[in-house]
């Protein structure tokens, strides 16, 4: 056998031990963080918890708990007129939820081998109706308010949306299982003429109330970011405005709370700000910290979002401010993520 030939089967086993360590050892860290994280969960809870087995029939807010402790993960409510009081625990594991009246919306990540990333639809009973695959990570979810539409959105790649180098899949679905397929796939319009956009994102849907028909949602190209008012009919995005990121639209319809960029561009911090639709105007509310939540109305004067209690930590809270001049933000859920206000 000559030296060269040597020398690459030498080079060929090297690997082959390399790559045996590596899967080794990434085997170990999933068993490691799954203890881990079993251990945490298998702890008493940090708050007061209940158990639920459907929704309650006053008004409700529902959430991700982050409470460190039995039921971290799981989709929780609490009285909309006690907050911090009791919350029941669904027994949903979600990354993302939302809900109404009629329907739950889950996103989870299945911590199997290989990992996977489902999104189920469950009734008010709690039981499960649907359930299909996601193409990536939770990132957005919304239920149009009679129930009858459930968007999700997931990272196909990167995992914020202030990377240089991330991928969105937004679908739409009916709960009478009309899929509305991926929103990359409708035109996108501006000023009439449509956008070629082969980078393209959408992200943040939120349904507009008494139009089944229409959502608004996030549109992105390079760096620039636009509110799109989108048709499901006639499967188009229009763009209605510029810098409009996560939009969430206030339950009288008339004002959008988003994430604005300091920058102006697709990098940056975020602030919570309100458009109102009929003018155009933009307000920035006083939250100075960077926002990575889709913002959620309260009511018609006060939006609630999530904020990581720090950078290296799991948990979070949610927090409430209301959109007149000169207010402060409020805690108002601890150890809770991703609200979703049901009256």
């Amino acid at each position: 056998m000559s030296f060269g030939a040597t020398a690459a089967r030498g080079r060929l086993l090297l690997l082959l031990v390399v790559v045996v360590f590596t899967l080794a050892a990434a085997g170990v860290y999933g068993v490691s963080s799954f203890q881990q994280a079993r251990s945490s969960q298998e702890a008493a809870s940090m708050v007061e918890t209940a158990t639920a087995d459907a929704l309650p029939a006053e008004p409700f807010i529902i959430f991700q708990n982050t409470a460190p402790g039995q039921g971290n993960g799981q989709a929780a409510f609490v009285d909309l007129a006690d907050p911090s009081g009791i919350r029941s625990l669904t027994g949903l594991m979600c990354d993302r939820v939302y809900g109404t009246r009629q329907l739950v919306s889950c996103l989870a990540t299945r911590n199997e081998v290989p990992t996977r990333f489902e999104a189920v639809a469950y009734s008010s009973s709690l039981q499960p109706q649907q359930s299909w695959v996601l193409a990536g990570s939770p990132s957005r979810t919304r239920v149009s308010p009679d129930g009858s539409l459930l968007a999700s959105t997931v990272f196909v790649t990167g995992h914020s949306y202030t990377s240089a180098w991330f991928s969105t899949e937004t679908i739409i679905r009916g709960t009478d299982g009309t899929d509305y397929g991926n929103l990359e796939q409708f035109a996108l319009l501006s000023g009439g003429n449509r956008i070629a956009a082969t980078d393209g994102n959408i992200w943040g849907v939120t349904f507009v109330p008494g139009h089944p028909t229409e959502f608004y949602a996030t549109a992105s190209s390079g760096e620039s970011v636009w509110l799109v008012k989108g048709n499901l009919t006639e499967q188009t995005l229009t763009v209605v405005a510029s810098g409009v990121e996560c939009p969430s639209i206030s339950p009288d319809g008339k004002r959008i709370a988003f994430k604005k960029s300091a920058t102006g561009k697709a990098v940056g911090m975020r602030h919570p700000a309100v458009l109102d639709i009929a003018t155009g105007s933009v307000t920035v509310l006083t939250e100075q910290r960077n926002v990575d939540d889709q913002i959620e109305w309260l009511d018609n004067s006060t939006v609630l979002y999530g904020m990581p209690r720090d950078e290296a930590s799991l948990d979070s809270d949610i927090w409430k401010l209301s959109i007149e001049a000169g207010s402060a933000p409020e805690l108002f859920i601890q150890h809770a993520w991703s609200p979703a206000v049901v009256r």
